[in-house]
């Protein structure tokens, strides 16, 4: 079979060939067998050299027109073959947009999150502001500056968490409230004073109504002329936002360093009289500590516990399960 003859044969074989690829890699194939490096156009390509000059224009000729025509239909069928796969692909990934939509499970605040935010919410409603301290804090603002004495019990370290912090001036401890937040934030601003202190805290202490890290409110008011009254409409308000508008309150009188006089609210809540919090006048020798003065201005303070804020709420008797990662629990305070 001469030169020609084989040109000719494969002009009218190869469009068939290329027809009857169906993927883009059968027509690679067939192009590498048809115009490729080792098909016969490449092999009388490579023979060119050794012919005679006349034939060698003529064969030369043949095998251009022969390679435009079968590039060019290689690339229709290749157009062809890309916008089908596309088509494919897209209809694989068709989403039906009139079927109902997939709704993820939502998630929610864990219940001492939802207390904290809503504790601070009436306060903030109030006019308060809120402010934030380090959980690691130093003796001085944790307790000299809370007037508390150097022999008092919540010092020593069966009831505080101490820190080795290296070489430091005095003691580093993890805070046993955020009361120290009153000192803080009364030597940063001048009076009058009205915040919020939410937080974390640490005390060496657990059972069924403790543990040893748990979280609290801090309050503090100081302006001129506040009383013991403002203090008791103050918290009386709070209480019946978070536990109903017909909750019941009273005040019992107490001790802390801190504050004088100083008293703890109970309210009427599951048909008992239950312990909320702790609070009273802010002590003189607090306001001493801060360059305020004692004589021109008063104020009061209140801590509550956020755990036993969701216990009352919720007539929960054991503090742990309010740290159980059961789902089974926290779902039901969602």
């Amino acid at each position: 079979m001469d030169d020609v003859t084989r040109l000719e044969r494969l002009r009218a074989e190869a469009p068939e060939r290329i027809a009857a690829a169906s993927t883009i890699e059968e027509l690679e194939a067939v192009e590498a067998e048809t115009i490729g490096r080792r098909s016969p156009v490449a092999e009388l390509r490579r023979s060119l050299g050794g012919r005679p000059p006349e034939e060698r224009r003529e064969l030369g000729r043949r095998l251009n027109d022969l390679v435009a025509e079968l590039s060019e239909i290689i690339e229709r069928r290749r157009d062809l073959l890309e916008r089908r796969a596309l088509e494919a692909a897209l209809a694989a990934d068709a989403v039906d947009v009139t079927l109902p939509g997939r709704i993820p499970r939502r998630g929610t605040s864990h219940l001492i999150q939802q207390v904290m935010d809503e504790v601070v919410d009436i306060f903030v409603a109030l006019g308060y502001t809120v402010a934030t301290g380090p959980e690691a804090e130093t003796e001085f603002y944790n307790f000299t500056a809370l007037n508390i004495p150097e022999t008092h019990p919540a010092r020593l370290t069966s009831d505080t968490f101490y820190l080795d912090y290296g070489d430091v001036p005095e003691e580093i401890l993890l805070r046993t409230h955020t009361s120290p937040m009153q000192a803080r934030y009364m030597e940063a601003h001048a009076p009058p004073v009205y915040i919020v202190v939410p937080g974390r805290v640490f005390r060496r202490d657990s059972d069924a109504t403790h543990t040893p890290a748990f979280h609290q409110i801090e309050g503090l008011a100081v302006d001129e002329d506040i009383t013991f009254a403002d203090l008791k409409g103050t918290l009386a308000h709070f209480v019946r936002e978070f536990l109903g508008p017909d909750t019941e309150t009273k005040f019992i009188p107490h001790y802390f360093p801190f504050t004088e006089p100083s008293a703890e609210v109970h309210a009427y809540a599951n048909g008992r009289w239950l312990e909320l919090l702790g609070c009273g006048m802010v002590d003189p020798e607090v306001f001493r500590h801060v360059g305020y003065d004692p004589q021109r201005l008063t104020g009061f303070a209140f801590g509550v516990g956020i755990e036993r804020l969701a216990m009352v709420r919720h007539g929960i008797d054991d503090i742990r399960a309010l740290y159980d990662p059961d789902l089974r629990i926290l779902e039901q305070y969602r």
